[in-house]
């Protein structure tokens, strides 16, 4: 020990504080410790205290496998925690409103960390307009591993109620949905789910929006859950998954999880993720502007898009009252496969790729790309259209991404020319019908 009192060597080591002077478990990290001040959102973002020994601006990456020290110390091996996703996952859960939050390799690790909960026998909610990934991997749950899996329209919430029991072990939801974006119901369906079942556990896919525009915990989940790939990097450059929760106990069996397969984030990914999120605030809301304009573009041009900032939307009063936001992907349908394959290949800025959340605007075809693994039956089955288009609007000019989508419409044979522009061919009548063509 020095002659101030510092602990030195193995007493060091025995301290029960990291770099930031925070015991175990991990928690969210106040915003100035000195004043216990909270901040909007947006500065909450940005803000983020570390007293490491150099007193470093940026969070320094712990590129270590392994720590020096005797028992006792926080850290010793990376797999079971490092200082750089520890403090990551306390920014996390501040701006989660969470307890604790937990990161891992990806946003479909973090859905498997969350189901490894399950048993057999175990009886699982969740909708029928479901993210390629997560329906794969509940399918193989269902036939592997004895898991009930009941689908249903969750945007209804007396068919959502029709099928909870007090056997229901977990409700998994996204919203909105991908790519249909429909709105769930999240404190309805919280509320209904607790009422059949205490211990059933709601868990919120919050990927479409983020924490910056909406925060499933305080509507009732007991899970949030979101691929970190997405809008909290921003930048596609990092693979991460993050989780959110309140409750410590529960927190303790996906860090077990965690521990026990090695998902954990690696100290890189964690530096990565945290600096693109001190940027989400300012990356979001343009990307929230440029998509509503591309919205009311399409939809005044007679295409059928579907997207909550539009008041045409059908859960539009829902969206809002538990959103801050409408998020920044929408999607549109044309009428005919063909053509809508046409106008992916006619655009230039925008980047034919699966994802979305990234600066740069990207667009797809779900049922040929992100959900192709979703058997077309089923995809029928669950009204997925085949023609529909999704758009995932970055950080571009908006008049750049207008003229690219006008151009690829044009050249894709999509619009009909009339004396104030053009309209969508296949929904030019004021009924709006669809005769949408089923081509191979």
């Amino acid at each position: 020990m020095a002659s101030d009192g510092t602990p030195t060597g193995i007493g060091k080591a025995m301290k029960h504080l990291d770099l930031d002077g925070h015991d175990l478990p991990p928690s969210p990290a106040p915003s100035s410790p000195s004043t216990g001040h909270k901040y909007a959102l947006a500065t909450e973002l940005v803000y983020t205290e570390s007293n490491d020994q150099h007193n470093a601006s940026s969070m320094p990456i712990y590129q270590s496998a392994t720590f020096k020290g005797g028992p006792g110390q926080e850290y010793d091996y990376t797999r079971s925690g490092n200082p750089t996703r520890t403090h990551l996952e306390r920014h996390l859960a501040k701006i989660m409103n969470a307890n604790r939050a937990l990161v891992v390799s990806s946003g479909m690790g973090a859905c498997d960390v969350i189901t490894r909960i399950l048993k057999p026998g175990d009886e699982v909610v969740t909708g029928d307009d479901l993210y390629g990934g997560t329906n794969r991997l509940l399918t193989y749950l269902k036939d592997n591993n004895g898991i009930i899996i009941r689908h249903v329209d969750t945007t209804n919430l007396e068919k959502v109620t029709a099928v909870l029991s007090e056997k229901t072990t977990m409700v998994l939801l996204e919203t909105p949905t991908n790519p249909l974006i429909k709105v769930v119901d999240i404190a309805g369906i919280a509320s209904a789910a607790h009422a059949a079942n205490p211990a059933a556990l709601v868990a919120t896919d919050n990927t479409m929006l983020s924490p910056y525009l909406q925060n499933p915990l305080d509507l009732g989940a007991d899970i949030t859950y979101e691929s970190g790939t997405k809008y909290l990097s921003g930048h596609h450059d990092v693979m991460a998954g993050v989780i959110g929760i309140n409750n410590l106990a529960l927190g303790e069996k996906f860090f077990f999880m965690i521990n026990s397969t090695g998902c954990g984030l690696a100290p890189f990914d964690s530096w990565l993720l945290l600096r693109g999120i001190k940027t989400l605030a300012v990356r979001m809301e343009k990307q929230q502007t440029n998509t509503m304009a591309i919205a009311q573009f399409l939809d005044s041009h007679g295409f059928k898009v579907r997207y909550p900032g539009l008041k045409s939307h059908p859960q539009y009063a829902l969206h809002w009252s538990q959103a801050r936001g409408a998020g920044a992907v929408l999607s549109f349908e044309t009428g005919s496969v063909a053509l809508s394959e046409r106008i992916v290949e006619a655009t230039r800025l925008f980047g034919i790729s699966v994802s979305f959340g990234c600066v740069n605007s990207l667009i797809s075809m779900p049922c040929r790309m992100s959900h192709a693994s979703i058997d077309p039956a089923t995809r029928k089955e669950r009204s997925l259209p085949e023609d529909i288009i999704r758009l995932c609007v970055g950080i571009e000019d908006l008049t750049d991404l207008i003229d690219d989508l006008s151009q690829a419409l044009v050249r894709a044979g999509a619009v009909r020319l009339t004396e104030n522009g053009f309209e969508a061919l296949e929904l030019h009548d004021a009924g709006r019908t669809r005769q949408v063509v089923d081509e191979p």
